[in-house]
Order: C-alpha cells, then structure tokens, then sequence
C-alpha cells in the first residue's frame, strides 16, 4: 500500500514539516516572551510574528522540492537526510532575512529567530529519524518492500543481490534473475534466488510477478539488448536501474555530467571540486587555524625553549612535501631529530627507535606537538587542517608506480591529520590501507566529515603508538 502512493507519503511527509514548523514557532515564542527565562516584551503583536514564521516555513516547502528534500529516501543514510534538512533550513532563513532587508523590518527579535531557526531543525531531525527508522524495522519484517528483478546472474548481478542481503533495512527484495546462460549460472544460485527465465522470457516475468525494479547486471557485450529491456520496463510501469560492467573502477558515488549534450561518467567525482565546499572548507580552516595558534601558543612556547635547550640546530625543520595538484611545498614541523644531511631526510623512513631523534623530539612526536607549525601552514594555504597526509617528492615516486590511485589523493590540499590517522595508520603503517582511506574520505567529504575527523584527533590520535 505505502510503496504505491509515493505523492500520498510526499503530502504527508508536507503538513508534518509545517506542523513541526508551526510547533517550534510558538514553543520559541513563549520560550522568548512569557516563558520568564528570557525576560523582553515582545516589540511586535503576535500575528505579525506568526505571519513571518508562515512565510518561512511555506518558503522551507518550496525549497525543500528544489532540493529534493521530498523525494524517495529509502537509499539515503541518516547522516545525507541531516545535511538536506541544515541546507533547506538555512537557505530558507537566509531568504528571510532578505525578506526583513527589504521590507525594513528591523524589530523583530533576534534571540527568537535564532531560537525558531535551532528549534525547527532539531524538531525536523527527531521526527525525521524517528520515521526512518520505524519504516526500517517494518522492512526488516517485510513490510513496505519493493521487489526487484536482476538481469544477469554473473558476478555482477550475484554481487548486487549480495549486497541488498546486507541490508535488509532498505526494504528491498530480489524476485529471482533473467539469464540467457542459465545452465552456466544456475548451479551458483543454490543459496541464491532463482534463474526464472531468460532475457526474452521479460514480458512474461513482469505480467507473472510484482516487480517494482529491474536492475541490468549484463556484460558490455550485452547493451544491443538494453533498448528492449528498457523499452519493455517502461511498457509495465517498472523503474530500470544499470550496474555498468565496469563498476570496479568507479568511485561509490559517481557523478554524471554533461558534455555538449552528451552524458558523461565522471570516474572521480570530488565534492571539494565545488566552489561553495572550498570556499567553506577554506574558512573553516582559517578560523580553526588561528583559534589553535593562539590557544597552543604557551605549549609552542615550551616546545621552542626545549629544543633551544637540548640539541643545537633551527627549532622549525623545514621538508618538501608534494600538496594540491602535485606541486611541492616547504611543510614546518619542530624540529625533534640531530641535524643531519637533508637529502637523507627526504629519501629515508622514520623507524620504531630511530636513533636520529632527540630525547625531547622523541617526546614532541609522541605527543603530536611537532605538528603544530603546520597551522601556518594552513593559513598560507598549502594545507588544510584535514585531508591526506603530504608526502615526501621521493616516496610519491616510488608508491604512484607501487599502488594504484596513489596520485588521487593530490586532487585536495593535503592535511594535518586525517581520516586514515584517525583509524590508526600513522608511520611505518601499510600505505595501501591508508590510500584506502584517503580515497574515501575524498569521494565523501562533508563538513561534518570534518568535525568528526578532528574530534577524533583530539580523543584518540594526539598520543599514538605509530607516531616515532
């Protein structure tokens, strides 16, 4: 019943966010004028501040179906169904207070707005998980599922059906495959679903069975039968989903662009490739740049008179390092080994014990305190506070020839801590695994991707085993 009514579940999902709206406007209004915590009259009648909450929130609908806020989002994680709601709110109060701007309409409270704005996204980001998650549990029990019909019992399609096994949550379930070599695939499916037919055998499939999508799991040497598959799915009112054979060597999100008119596969799609993201991430790292400097000051202080102290020598080490679209950089660190030959620095290894450290280096490394110069590094603009780690001009050499998508974590500013540290992998670590990681954190960068990232750094990766 649910799954047939997608613009019933649109409506409803409508009037729950302007009641949500119209409950956190005047839970904010009498938090702001007769709640007595926040003693202050209230300068404007209350229909005038019901009128403006009405169009904000009429505003919020509107946007929210720009942004597809309302489209189906059974696939989509609880983390992506946040960000929506933080972008529609926000872009909604930003056209309000323009609203305010034009119509000169200066009295209104801005504790109240400020509270109405907090109060609504909470409102929506409970209310939204909640249904998330009742609808989860009742997929899980078979409830509200969608059935779906595989074409091609290869490896691909065996892989995808696997994959809709690990999470039942979704509500998805496989019907059975179409396959014209079925006497090649069937004894693979013994744990599987059925082989109910071959390719032709569509028509016939879709009139016996219920079956909301098709997915073509085919090889390249199959696409003269995609027109077919497609023009016979849109005959039954079926949605057809491709895997491309190739999906091996494309990122978990690939994005779609468009070239001239013609479709184009983007193999390695950035978000950081976005104006709004860089300029975002760019003030975030200036901001935090300068709040560290000057909070850690006392303990670079200390850092400085100890290394004067203890061995002779420039305090701040100065390394080639390759950063954003492969150009090299100067990286400061505190300087925590004996001076040496430079070009044994950069061509060589720091190790478990090495004996090239200072006792009081040793120390720095191992709390992660030599690392902090490279917050003027930030704010020169030759790294940001996360992203992969730089490496040296000698190493890169050496590991883009050893492993592959090496050179890709080049694509964004390199960082000063990231997501492979914080899974432990720092020093003499596998550099595959962290190239794992970089890749990752690249092709799903958010904001709070970030936050999380640096709050993880500071519970779990300031003091680190790896870290000589």
């Amino acid at each position: 019943m649910i799954r047939q009514n997608q613009r019933f579940l649109t409506q409803i999902y409508v009037m729950a966010d302007l009641l949500c709206a119209l409950l956190t406007f005047l839970t904010a209004f009498w938090l702001k004028f007769k709640s007595g915590y926040l003693p202050h009259q209230p300068t404007l009648p209350f229909k005038t501040y019901l009128m403006w909450a009405t169009v904000y929130s009429l505003a919020a609908v509107l946007i929210g179906f720009y942004a597809r806020f309302y489209a189906p989002r059974r696939r989509k994680s609880l983390s992506y169904e946040a960000m929506k709601i933080i972008q529609v709110q926000g872009l909604s109060f930003l056209g309000l207070l323009s609203l305010f701007y034009i119509v000169k309409e200066v009295h209104i409270s801005r504790e109240f707005l400020a509270l109405f704005l907090t109060e609504n996204i909470i409102c929506l980001c409970i209310y939204r998980f909640s249904v998330k998650l009742i609808l989860s549990r009742a997929r899980r029990r078979g409830y509200n599922r969608r059935y779906i019909l595989i074409l091609g019992a290869g490896s691909v399609g065996r892989s995808f059906h696997d994959s809709i096994g690990q999470n039942p949550g979704m509500g998805y379930s496989v019907i059975g495959y179409l396959d014209d070599f079925i006497t090649e695939h069937d004894h693979e499916h013994r744990t599987q679903k059925p082989i109910l037919g071959k390719i032709e055998d569509l028509d016939a499939v879709l009139t016996r069975h219920t079956v909301d999508e098709v997915i073509i799991a085919l090889p390249l040497k199959a696409y003269k039968k995609y027109a077919y598959i497609i023009d016979k799915c849109e005959r039954f009112g079926v949605k057809t989903l491709i895997i491309p054979d190739f999906f091996d060597v494309l990122p978990a999100r690939p994005f779609f662009d468009n070239f001239a008119g013609i479709p184009l596969i983007n193999v390695r799609d950035v978000p950081l490739d976005e104006l709004s993201n860089q300029i975002l991430k760019r003030m975030f790292d200036i901001v935090f740049s300068l709040l560290t400097i000057a909070l850690t000051s006392p303990v670079m202080l200390v850092a400085y008179l100890g290394i004067k102290l203890t061995s002779p020598g420039p305090v701040i080490f100065k390394q080639e390092r390759v950063g954003l679209d492969r150009r090299t950089f100067r990286m400061y660190k505190f300087r925590s080994m004996h001076m040496y030959d430079q070009s044994v620095a950069d061509m060589q290894w720091t190790v478990e014990n090495d004996p090239r450290r200072t006792r009081f280096g040793a120390f720095l490394r191992k709390t992660s305190i030599d690392e902090l110069p490279q917050f003027f590094n930030v704010l020169a603009g030759h790294m940001s506070v996360v992203g992969p780690r730089p490496e040296r001009p000698y190493f890169v050499e050496q590991f883009k020839e050893e492993i592959p998508k090496y050179m890709v974590k080049h694509h964004i500013r390199p960082g000063i801590t990231g997501w492979a540290q914080t899974n432990g992998l720092r020093g003499d670590t596998s550099i595959k695994d962290r190239i794992v990681h970089d890749l990752f954190y690249i092709e799903n960068w958010t904001f709070f991707f970030d936050i999380r990232i640096i709050v993880r750094t500071v519970t779990k990766g300031l003091l680190n085993k790896n870290a000589y």
